[in-house]
């Protein structure tokens, strides 16, 4: 087996260096244990090299497999050669004592997703709420061969048709998602957007924040629903949906309920042969096993959640035989190479990432919620009311260091939970309320939240009028919504109030990104980071390899610091 063919040569190292040091050094505690050779290898035009810097550079030539090798002078690593397997070795080879195959950041993953996809690499840009994921990262992930979503939650129509037409004039065919949220409050618009993304002809869009499948959202999915040539029933339009709790992923990974595709069939918006397709495909072929993340969140642990949610994969494809595999990716947590690589090895069919996108200049955020981003450790995040699911409790994590918005929005709560309407607070109460979170007077307040309903959703201020309690819940939403605005806008004056969607992972990418060039907000470009992450992932399973083989790998060789993209040229190419 050559392990030169084909591949570039590696980089030559300084014959004056060191071997390395017998407690670290790469395959000597199995050379000295004795451990047998998986085969013997012939050096090639470069001897084998002893040292860590060696190992470093083997490891970080992704697409070149590598062996490590007994020599006079200890384990080496021997690139270039030809690993022979069985009898045939010339009586000079070396003992091989593990052997690292190739593996670049397209290799991880799935290959299926990837296809289906159209993406060189296994990876996502997740919708990000009020536009922060914009359409300047989900041009940026599609030019780099990854999958960026819209951050459609939040907005009105109007304004994501505009961003659909952004992105048909820069990407044209190119691969892109958009977000659609599940809205119980506001179930017209949620319907409105879904509508709209069957119109324009989305292709793929990432459902979030579902407790229950809904109308709107298996309207898309079976929109053009058919067979295609071949009799393999075709559907036009993809769902990502992104999930923390069993037994909403076991309703996307299942066919859409018999109820809703009825009522569809009696709307006129199937047919009843595409009803009976519809039985057939499931109502998410990709699932996002969505991890202690930021914004709507359940803060489960990736490492038992990916686990449970694989084996309901394989549950359901052998329950309904689909004649396409079922698909699990990651999310939560996903802001280092090593849990990239943790995701991928764990069974992943891809990664997909949100809080440190947030993070980089091309988002729909402000420079002041960058600056304060660079600063979060994996503590500084708390869980909040969240304004679209606020009477039912529903919270969501947020950014705490820096802003007072955590308590100020629990305040409002515990106040809609104990209030009968507005007229029940206390005068003590109105008055903390109007002088330090709404700045204004209660009734300003309503006629501005009566004047955006008026467009986006009249039956909410109908609603509110038949009942004090829906009306406060309205107006104290008002602050929910704006604080989020606010912080998008860099609004100096509101800086305490700013709801900033945050998880742990931001913390930990400071941590990983401390003393590069990545420690500065305005050097953070979504697909650096995503680059920087893959590549580094790739690295980490190597050495993951090498570990598995019985050598021991010393940690600063299988380190990866953040590079520019030219340096990431030098790897990736």
């Amino acid at each position: 087996m050559s392990m030169g063919t084909g591949y570039r040569t590696a980089p030559a190292l300084s014959t004056t260096e060191p071997a390395l040091d017998p407690r670290t050094a790469p395959g000597r505690r199995a050379a000295d244990a004795g451990a047998p050779a998986l085969g013997r290898f012939c050096p090639g035009a470069v001897a084998p090299r002893t040292g860590e810097d060696a190992l470093r550079a083997a490891l970080t030539d992704l697409a070149r497999p590598f062996c490590v090798v007994r020599t006079p002078d200890g384990p080496a690593v021997g690139v270039g050669g030809t690993l022979h397997v069985g009898d045939g070795a010339p009586s000079d080879a070396l003992d091989a004592l593990a052997i690292a195959p190739p593996c670049r950041p397209e290799h991880l993953g799935d290959a299926g997703f990837r296809a289906d996809h159209g993406l060189r690499y296994a990876y996502v840009a997740g919708a990000m709420a009020n536009g922060i994921g914009s359409e300047e990262i989900v041009v940026a992930m599609a030019r780099a061969g990854m999958l960026g979503s819209f951050g459609a939650a939040g907005l009105a129509p109007a304004r994501v048709e505009a961003a659909l037409d952004r992105l048909a004039t820069e990407l044209g065919d190119a691969p892109y998602a958009c977000n659609l949220i599940h809205s119980p409050n506001e179930p017209a618009l949620e319907a409105a957007v879904a509508e709209l993304y069957v119109r324009r002809g989305v292709r793929t869009v990432e459902a979030s924040a579902y407790l229950d499948l809904t109308l709107p959202l298996v309207r898309y999915r079976l929109a053009g629903i058919r067979r295609d040539a071949e009799g393999r029933v075709e559907t036009p339009h993809r769902v990502i949906g992104k999930v923390s709790r069993v037994e909403v992923a076991a309703r996307f990974l299942a066919p859409a309920p018999a109820a809703l595709v009825d009522e569809l069939v009696r709307r006129g918006d199937l047919t009843r042969e595409q009803a009976e397709l519809a039985r057939h495909v499931p109502v998410a072929q990709d699932l996002t096993a969505e991890a202690d993340s930021g914004g709507h969140t359940d803060n489960r642990p990736l490492v038992t959640l990916l686990p449970t949610l694989l084996a309901l994969r394989d549950r359901a494809a052998a329950e309904h035989g689909y004649d396409r595999p079922l698909r699990v990716g990651a999310a939560g947590g996903i802001a280092t190479p090593d849990a990239a690589a943790a995701a991928f090895a764990m069974g992943a069919a891809y990664v997909l990432t949100g809080s440190v996108n947030q993070a980089c200049v091309e988002s729909g955020s402000s420079d002041a919620v960058r600056a304060m981003l660079a600063e979060a450790e994996q503590a500084d995040v708390v869980m909040a009311p969240a304004a679209d699911m606020f009477e039912m409790g529903v919270k969501v994590q947020v950014l705490k260091r820096g802003t007072m918005f955590a308590m100020r929005a629990q305040k409002l709560f515990e106040l809609y939970r104990t209030r009968e309407s507005l007229e029940a607070l206390t005068a003590d109460e109105r008055a903390q309320l109007e002088r330090t979170l709404f700045r204004t007077d209660l009734e300003s307040v309503w006629r501005d939240t009566c004047a955006y309903f008026a467009e986006r959703d009249p039956r909410q201020i109908e609603k509110a009028k038949a009942d004090p309690r829906h009306r406060m819940a309205l107006v104290f939403r008002w602050y929910l919504g704006q604080s989020s605005r606010w912080a998008n806008a860099g609004d100096a004056a509101r800086r305490l109030d700013y709801q900033v969607w945050c998880g742990p992972a931001m913390g930990a990418f400071n941590e990983w990104t401390r003393g590069s060039f990545l420690a500065r907000p305005e050097a953070r470009r979504v697909a650096n980071v995503a680059r920087n992450l893959l590549a580094g992932a790739a690295v980490r399973t190597r050495a993951a390899a090498l570990a598995a083989q019985g050598v021991h790998v010393p940690a600063a060789a299988a380190a990866w610091r953040p590079r520019t993209d030219a340096e990431l040229a030098e790897v990736l190419r």
